[in-house]
């Protein structure tokens, strides 16, 4: 049966043992707790601190977010993967502008509306940001109700989410759920850990049943193991004046939506490769280097790009890529957004063409 004390000891438990200074817990408002939970997904803690503390000192409001370019946007996530969480917070910040004066809806289902705010980041932006009843069960809170209650299956697996929410709702009080979600997420951070939990220490301990069992390494149970599939690309890096390389803009959806890029084919000979620059870029170029093909894992895919070395020639016509583009200087910071494999690329480049 589940222990009937399970909040005010969990609660208990944070103001005594939680996190508090945490920079997104600092002069806490809804914006600043949004910012920090669409960070937070898919990355842990101490990558997110400096990315946060950047974007924050450049856009310290909605305000801010909503009139700044989507370039300065996604080259302040340059590194944290999962792109799309920018493109949906730039779109956020300007739809709550445009059409709620800047005011955050004070519904669940209002702020689920919004691009990129499901379930769990509306629950953390009520309670954190708002001080109201919310319900959050990111992958912390999720580890402590699958041991608690010994949860079969996947913890993201429709069956098995469901009955884990079930448990949130149960748990969650209508009074203080800041302090308990806060609370909940510290102890799945600290004491609930992946590996080696200290249980000892536990405020939960004497009500959960895979403590009882000893079977705290079998929850939660981990995803269905499934091959990911194999994709590769050429990127071409056609340099010019041995100090510029030619970037587009990739389509706004997609992997790596409005990131800028090398441009792409699916070719490695020499022939095919100078024939799609002139017939595709209008540019005539001609190979120097094959490098060592470079492997990138996406969540549900893996890419192997082999970068492809080319000198810059002529422009027999202006670049018929629809996509924006532009002569990037390889030595040169970006003040764009470019994808992590590219950056190394870029520094790669940056190397082999050193400043005179």
């Amino acid at each position: 049966m589940p222990n009937n004390s399970f909040s005010s000891d969990v609660i208990a438990w944070q103001k005594k043992h939680g996190r508090k200074n945490l920079p997104w817990q600092k002069q806490r408002n809804a914006y600043r707790v949004w910012v920090s939970e669409i960070m937070l997904q898919q990355t842990q803690v101490a990558t997110v601190i400096p990315y946060y503390q950047r974007f924050m000192d450049t856009f310290p409001t909605l305000t801010h977010l909503a009139a700044a370019p989507l370039d300065e946007v996604l080259q302040l996530w340059t590194g944290l993967g999962y792109y799309a969480r920018a493109r949906n917070m730039h779109k956020t910040a300007q739809l709550l502008i445009a059409e709620q004066q800047g005011e955050w809806p004070k519904e669940l289902n209002a702020l689920i509306d919004l691009p990129g705010i499901g379930r769990s980041t509306a629950g953390a932006i009520l309670s954190l940001g708002m001080n109201k009843k919310g319900i959050i069960l990111d992958g912390n809170v999720k580890r402590i109700l699958a041991r608690y209650h010994c949860v079969e299956g996947w913890p993201d697996s429709s069956k098995t989410n469901k009955l884990l929410w079930q448990h949130a709702e149960t748990y969650t009080p209508n009074r203080g759920s800041k302090t308990f979600n806060q609370g909940m997420m510290d102890l799945g951070a600290s004491l609930c850990s992946k590996k080696d939990p200290q249980c000892v220490q536990c405020p939960l301990q004497k009500g959960c049943e895979a403590f009882a069992k000893q079977s705290q390494d079998q929850f939660p149970h981990s995803k269905p193991k499934v091959k990911s599939p194999q994709k590769s690309t050429s990127m071409l890096m056609i340099v010019r004046n041995q100090n510029q390389v030619l970037l587009q803009q990739r389509p706004p959806q997609g992997i790596w939506g409005g990131l800028w890029s090398f441009p792409e084919c699916d070719h490695l000979d020499q022939a095919t490769i100078e024939k799609y620059c002139a017939n595709q870029l209008g540019i005539d170029a001609s190979l120097l280097n094959t490098w060592r093909p470079m492997k990138h894992t996406f969540s549900h895919f893996q890419l192997t790009i082999s970068p492809i070395e080319l000198d810059y020639k002529t422009t027999r016509s202006q670049i018929r890529e629809s996509n924006a583009s532009v002569w990037h200087r390889f030595n040169e910071t970006p003040h764009f957004g470019v994808a992590t494999p590219i950056k190394k690329i870029l520094a790669k480049l940056s190397d082999c063409y050193p400043t005179k």
